[in-house]
């Protein structure tokens, strides 16, 4: 799949769709970013342990008390109205508990926040109701994605996800998103990825993300924006970086190390086109100097 266009990407069909909802999905979508599954992680391995056990204790301590302190096991109640031991236990538990849930949990938050390292930049911005899209890096190449109607879905095309224009973008490569809107508060969504951040009128919201395996993956708006909130989709399609290369060739764009090599060169003929203009004036400037030394030294003769 290499030398994508903008029309030419929205009519790909064969590329494997790896994140879109499934029919009574209950778990997660497949991960493909190390955010996502950092995330899995911490729910499905810290969350819902620590979760089943409360649930079972509070249903079990329900029960017992139930049976134990119901009015014919326990004719004369008990008029006790605290215990300094259990006390502190059920403030100390719930503390560790707490704490936890709280360090793995920053780490997380902190990690999916923003990269440091970024390889590109994806500037995003929400309207109503439809995304836009500009590559920075890439020669400014910028375009708007549309959802495509039922009527003119193509085989392979999924009904309220699929967009006219796809986002593009390159598999192991750390990307950062920009993200903002220019009317109401929006939401980029993207689930097998692990990014949700709201577009905010005004203001630049960042995150990243880092996807790891070729495919399609759909996402939505997700902040209620108006009427037709429901019908705002994100496409994205990962390919591999030689087909992103050749894609960004298509649009008329350049590729970081293209722009850099250009702006080098271009830097190269200013330096040999200064010097070429010094050279003349530097030996026009010493002509005459070295005409008052020779009239110098004559006269000396004399």
């Amino acid at each position: 799949m290499l030398g994508y266009s903008l029309p030419a990407a929205a009519e790909t069909t064969d590329s494997p769709i790896i994140g879109a909802p499934k029919e009574w999905g209950l778990g997660f979508q497949p991960s493909a970013s190390p955010v996502k599954h950092d995330m899995v992680w911490f729910h499905n391995e810290l969350l819902m342990p620590v979760i089943t056990v409360i649930t079972i204790f509070v249903m079990m301590l329900l029960l017992y008390v139930m049976v134990r302190f119901n009015a014919k096991a326990n004719p004369k109640p008990s008029k006790t109205t605290h215990n300094t031991m259990l006390e502190v236990v059920w403030t100390l538990v719930p503390v560790i508990i707490l704490v936890i849930i709280v360090v793995p949990s920053m780490k997380l938050l902190y990690k999916a926040d923003k990269t440091s390292d970024a390889e590109m930049t994806l500037n995003i911005k929400g309207y109503q109701w439809y995304w836009g899209y500009q590559y920075p890096d890439h020669g400014d190449i910028e375009f708007s994605a549309y959802l495509v109607p039922e009527k003119d879905l193509k085989p392979g095309q999924v009904r309220l996800l699929s967009t006219d224009n796809p986002v593009v973008l390159p598999v192991d490569t750390n990307i950062r998103l920009l993200v903002t809107a220019n009317d109401v508060i929006h939401s980029w969504a993207m689930p097998a990825l692990g990014v949700k951040v709201d577009a905010v009128p005004g203001r630049t919201n960042e995150t990243w993300t880092r996807i790891e395996k070729e495919g399609t993956y759909f996402g939505q708006c997700s902040e209620i924006c108006g009427i037709n909130h429901g019908f705002m989709p994100i496409e994205i399609r990962a390919v591999s970086k030689e087909a992103f290369a050749n894609w960004v060739a298509a649009q008329g764009g350049k590729m970081p190390e293209q722009t850099a090599a250009a702006d080098g060169t271009a830097q190269a003929a200013e330096v040999k086109t200064e010097a070429a203009t010094e050279a003349p004036a530097e030996e026009a400037a010493e002509a005459p100097a070295e005409e008052a030394a020779e009239t110098t030294t004559e006269e000396a003769q004399h």
